[in-house]
């Protein structure tokens, strides 16, 4: 198994968001994780990263995460938050390249190898006519995807997406939808995506977990299955707890 759930309860102090949460995925898969705010959603990723106490197995090709030092830097995870800010001047190529910072010793430099894998990963994105750009004058859809370059150059198994498109346009959600489904399907990438853009993922291959539902398990992606639960998120209905 590449990601194993098992019995999760998670959440802050006697507050529970997550309780007994089980789920399996075989093989590399993109998994959209959907519910109202509050259904734990970045909760469950902050149980993969370690960053909150939770009961339960989280389980990474069979190794379980709590006997696991630095799963991130042993290339098993990768994560990109819902708000990646930078507020200082750097150039997109000198951004990009710190994907490969898990291979580097501290205060190790970046080489000329390093630089040409930054470019080819942009040149993929189509975005090498960016290279040189400060980051910081991107637009919003421009940003997001430099962001995503720095992803791909981590090369980690697992890749945790919180609401990668959220402020995006059509374009860019498209774009970046179509950029996670080639993850899976061209490099056996597992992708772990927080979202509410249910109607971009009509044309994914996947699985749904829909974490507001009393029982949540994985839905294959569908027209009914996204129709479905975006009828449930729209009736308000709260997770049971």
């Amino acid at each position: 198994m590449i990601v194993t759930v098992k019995n999760l309860v998670a959440g802050y102090g006697q507050r529970v968001l997550i309780r007994n949460l089980s789920f399996s995925i075989p093989s590399p898969a993109f998994l959209a994780i959907i519910g109202h705010n509050g259904a734990g959603k970045t909760t469950l990723f902050r149980a993969f990263q370690g960053n909150v106490e939770y009961e339960g197995q989280l389980l990474v090709h069979n190794h379980d995460l709590r006997h696991l030092s630095n799963p991130s830097g042993k290339g098993l995870l990768a994560y990109l938050p819902q708000k990646a800010v930078v507020n200082f001047p750097i150039k997109v190529h000198d951004l990009v390249v710190m994907g490969l910072f898990r291979k580097k010793r501290f205060f190790e430099n970046y080489t000329s190898e390093d630089y040409t894998l930054a470019a080819q990963t942009l040149e993929q994105l189509q975005l090498s006519h960016l290279l040189d750009h400060e980051f910081t004058t991107l637009s919003g859809g421009e940003q997001q995807l430099v962001w995503l370059a720095q992803l791909m150059l981590q090369d980690a198994s697992i890749n945790l997406l919180d609401e990668p498109t959220q402020q995006l346009d059509v374009y860019y959600k498209n774009k970046v939808f179509e950029l996670l489904q080639r993850w899976v399907q061209q490099r056996g990438k597992t992708v772990l995506c927080i979202t509410h853009d249910l109607h971009n993922l009509l044309p994914m291959q996947g699985y749904l977990l829909n974490l507001s539902k009393p029982h949540p398990q994985l839905e294959p992606i569908s027209p009914q299955t996204v129709q479905e639960n975006q009828a449930f998120l729209e009736a308000g209905r709260q997770p049971v707890l």
